[in-house]
Order: structure tokens, then sequence, then C-alpha cells
């Protein structure tokens, strides 16, 4: 207990030079307070923005996967107007005579008694020239 005792006026003299030290720069940070306050919520405001914009979920990325989501929405309503009009030829090849008479007639050629199947003849292909590979010295 006598060695704090002795001690004691060391440590409050260390106290004073330390707040002599520190209390000039505290007044400043106290008188800048408001202006520090500002500065912090527009970083925060800016980091924020930042993050919503173009963060892992912002509003770029947003919109990109809506305009996919929307391709995607018409891409599937053409696949299933498709998938419609195959449906109505299958059943209409499976009793209808007349749409089984109309693909044996384009697909396979077929014709009634007395008339007569055009088929175009095949165009002959183009011969492309000769390659030289010689090498012409000017």
């Amino acid at each position: 207990m006598r060695a704090v005792v002795e001690r004691a006026p060391q440590a409050e003299a260390l106290a004073e030079s330390w707040i002599l030290r520190v209390r000039p720069i505290l007044k400043t940070i106290y008188g800048l307070r408001r202006r520090i306050a500002t500065i912090s919520v527009m970083v925060m405001a800016i980091s924020l923005f930042v993050h919503v914009m173009f963060g892992a979920n912002g509003m770029v990325v947003y919109r990109k996967k809506r305009a996919d989501y929307e391709l995607l929405q018409k891409q599937l309503q053409q696949v299933q107007q498709e998938n419609d009009r195959y449906t109505q030829q299958i059943e209409g090849l499976k009793s209808d005579r007349e749409a089984i008479e109309k693909e044996a007639r384009e697909q396979l050629g077929y014709a009634k008694p007395g008339e007569y199947v055009y088929v175009p003849a095949p165009q002959p292909k183009p011969v492309p020239p000769p390659v030289n590979h010689s090498a012409s010295r000017h």
C-alpha cells in the first residue's frame, strides 16, 4: 500500500499530462461533431446506394433478371402455341380423312387416280473452281 501511495503523485502527473494533450483534440472533435456526423451519414448513404444499385441483388441485376424472365415467358408462350398446333394436327390425323389425305399427298407424293404429281428437278450443285497452291513470282 505504501508503494501505491508513494507513486500516486507520479500517476497524477502522468494523468494530467495526458489530459492536457487529449483535451484540445476532444474540443476540436466536439466542435466538428455536426460535420463529422453529416459526413458519416453521407458516406453511409452513398455506400447503401452503391449496394442497392450494384450489389449481388441490386437494381442492375434485378433488371437483367426481369428482362430474362420476360424473354423466357415469350418463348414459353410460343412453345405452348406450337405444342397446341401440333396437338390439333395429331388429332386431325387421327380422325379427319381430309387431313390424312393432305399429308399423304404432301409428304409421300401420293395422287388420286388420274392426277399427276409434279416433282421439281434437283438443282445441280455448282462445281467449285480448282484450287491452285502454287506461288507466283513477280
